[in-house]
């Protein structure tokens, strides 16, 4: 008999009559020993059946493992990704910031550039007004001096002093006494104004 055609159960084999024979075997012997298989049968038959639930309960936390374990590989495969397309975001940015320092600092350079050219000329043409200046400062001081030279030059008429003692003098318009010339030095901040 194969193990699919026969099934026997604790209630089967309490159940089973021998039938009886002469000189059959001794009925109290056989229903004790039918006892004993009985009871170890429904002893067998609980632990196959609790066996089987553990087992189940092992496939079942087997099945969750898998499963846990497939979420675990996905998240993983997910977070790296996650962390490449990051790495790639952040090397984008780190770029697209230095592009942009960069072209700041250009502008920068640029308008410092600017500033200092538009000073330079500024410079220049105060270098210019200076020269201009003094130029024009030289021009009306020599033309002061040349003045003051003539204006020292041309004597003032003098009366003449009469023998009388001390009535009016008599004036000789014909004859001019020349006056005495002094030297006037030229004043120290002047004369640095005129040389440069």
């Amino acid at each position: 008999m194969s193990d699919e055609a026969f099934h026997l159960t604790p209630v089967d084999i309490r159940r089973y009559d021998f039938g009886s024979a002469l000189r059959g075997y001794d009925k109290t012997r056989v229903d004790q020993f039918r006892d004993q298989v009985a009871a170890e049968v429904e002893r067998l038959a609980r632990a196959n059946q609790e066996l089987d639930q553990k087992t189940k309960g092992l496939v079942e936390q087997l099945r969750a493992f898998r499963e846990r374990d497939k979420a675990l590989n996905d998240a993983l495969v997910s977070a790296q990704q996650l962390r490449a397309e990051i790495r790639e975001q952040a090397d984008r940015e780190a770029q697209l910031l230095m592009r942009e320092a960069r072209a700041q600092v250009e502008q920068d350079v640029e308008g410092i550039r600017a500033e200092a050219r538009r000073l330079e000329d500024e410079i220049q043409g105060l270098v210019r007004a200076r020269r201009t200046y003094l130029s024009q400062l030289r021009t009306m001081v020599e033309r002061q001096l040349a003045e003051i030279e003539t204006a020292e030059a041309t004597p003032l008429p003098v009366a003449p002093m009469g023998s009388g003692g001390g009535s009016s003098p008599k004036r000789d318009e014909g004859k001019r006494e020349e006056p005495t010339r002094t030297a006037h030095p030229t004043p120290a901040w002047l004369d640095s104004l005129v040389k440069e």
